[in-house]
C-alpha cells in the first residue's frame, strides 16, 4: 500500500494543473495506471498524457462529439466514441495512429467499456437506449442490447456481468457478457436521473450516483438490494472506487466532489467534501498515488460560456495526519 495509505490519509488538496490545448467540451477521461498515462476526452480529440511528467504525448484528432475512452491493453488497442456521428475510433495503442472508424447502429454513442472476460467491447448509446457489442479482436458488431431509456456510464465485474446506469429508468441494468441479454434491472428509486457507476468486486457492492436527488447508492451487486443512500453534491457524473483506502468518490458538476469512507460493505459515511470548480464533472483515480483528476475549463464570469485557453486536468492528493 502506498505510504499515505499507510499513515491514514485523510483529506484531499489541489496539487497541481495539467494545461491542454483546444477549447472543445469535455467528457469520460480513462487511466491506464500501469502504462502511467491518461486519455481525455475534449471534443474533437482526445489527448494522451504521460502521467511521469505530466505532458502530453500523443493526441487523437479528427474526432466529432468525444464522449468515453476504452482500452482493449491485452489487444494494444483503443476505442473512442464519437457522440455525434455515432461513430467508433479504434486507435494503436502504441503509436496512438486511427486503425479504423465504425459506425454502429443507434444515436448518440456515450459510454464505452472493454470487457476481457468475454473479449468484447460495449457502446451504450445514450440517445437510441441500446448496446453495441463488438467482437474486440474481429472489431465486428456480434450484436445489440436493447435497453430502453437512456444508458449511461457502466462497469464489469470481470466474471460476466455487465452493470449500466440508466438515467431515465432510474436503475442499473445487468447485461449478461455471453449471452448478450438483460439479466436483471435493479431499481434505485427513489433516487432519480442515474449517471456515474463503479463497482467494489473484493464486496460485491454496485455504487451509482443520481444527479437528481444529490444521491450515491450502494447496492448489492447480486440481488440489487439497495444498502444505504447518500448525499453528494449537485451536478454528479462521474464515482470512483479506491480499493486500498475503501473510499467512493463522486465528482459534482457544481464544483466540488464528495468523498465516502467505506467502514465495511454495508457500512459508508461522507468524510471530506472537497472544493474543486464548476463543471469538473467526470473524475478518475490513480491506484499507485491514490491522485485524483478532473477535467475542465474556466468559464466566462456569470456564463457556462468556456474561457479559450483555459482547460486542462486538476490533480488533487491526499494530506496525511500528522
Amino acid at each position: 500500500m502506498h505510504a499515505l495509505a499507510q499513515q491514514q490519509a485523510t483529506d484531499y488538496q489541489f496539487i497541481r494543473k495539467i494545461s491542454l490545448p483546444g477549447d472543445g467540451k469535455w467528457d469520460y477521461l480513462k487511466m491506464d495506471g500501469e502504462r502511467e498515462r491518461l486519455f481525455v476526452s475534449h471534443g474533437d480529440r482526445v489527448h494522451v498524457v504521460d502521467l511521469k511528467t505530466d505532458q502530453a504525448i500523443g493526441e487523437i484528432t479528427s474526432l466529432s462529439g468525444v464522449h468515453g475512452i476504452g482500452l482493449a491493453k491485452d489487444l494494444n488497442k483503443g476505442y473512442i466514441t464519437n457522440g455525434t456521428t455515432n461513430a467508433i475510433t479504434i486507435f494503436d495503442y502504441n503509436t496512438f495512429k486511427v486503425l479504423q472508424t465504425l459506425m454502429v447502429p443507434g444515436k448518440k454513442a456515450d459510454a464505452v467499456l472493454y470487457d476481457k472476460f468475454s473479449g468484447q467491447i460495449f457502446v451504450f448509446n445514450n440517445g437510441s437506449g441500446n448496446a453495441v457489442v463488438i467482437d474486440a479482436k474481429t472489431d465486428k458488431v456480434v450484436g445489440t442490447v436493447e435497453m430502453g431509456g437512456a444508458p449511461e456510464f457502466a462497469c464489469t465485474n470481470d466474471k460476466g456481468s455487465i452493470f449500466n446506469n440508466n438515467e431515465d429508468t432510474n436503475e442499473v441494468i445487468e447485461i449478461d457478457a455471453k449471452t448478450r441479454t438483460i439479466k436483471n434491472r435493479f431499481s434505485l428509486a427513489p433516487s432519480e436521473v442515474a449517471t456515474g457507476l463503479t463497482i467494489d468486486p473484493a464486496t460485491n457492492r454496485l455504487f451509482s450516483v443520481c444527479r437528481k436527488t444529490k444521491t450515491l447508492v450502494v447496492l448489492d451487486a447480486t440481488s440489487g438490494k439497495i444498502i444505504q443512500t447518500l448525499p453528494i453534491g449537485g451536478g454528479v457524473d462521474g464515482v470512483v472506487f479506491d480499493k486500498e483506502l475503501k473510499r467512493v468518490i463522486t465528482s459534482n458538476g457544481e464544483g466540488n466532489v464528495t468523498v465516502v469512507q467505506q467502514d465495511s460493505p454495508d457500512s459508508y459515511r461522507v468524510v471530506q467534501t472537497l472544493i474543486t470548480k464548476p463543471g469538473q464533472k467526470t473524475i478518475v483515480h490513480r491506484g499507485a498515488t491514490h491522485h485524483l483528476y478532473l477535467s475542465g475549463a474556466e468559464y466566462k464570469e456569470g456564463t457556462r460560456d468556456i474561457l479559450p485557453g483555459t482547460f486542462g486536468v486538476s490533480v488533487y492528493g491526499l494530506t496525511a495526519k500528522q
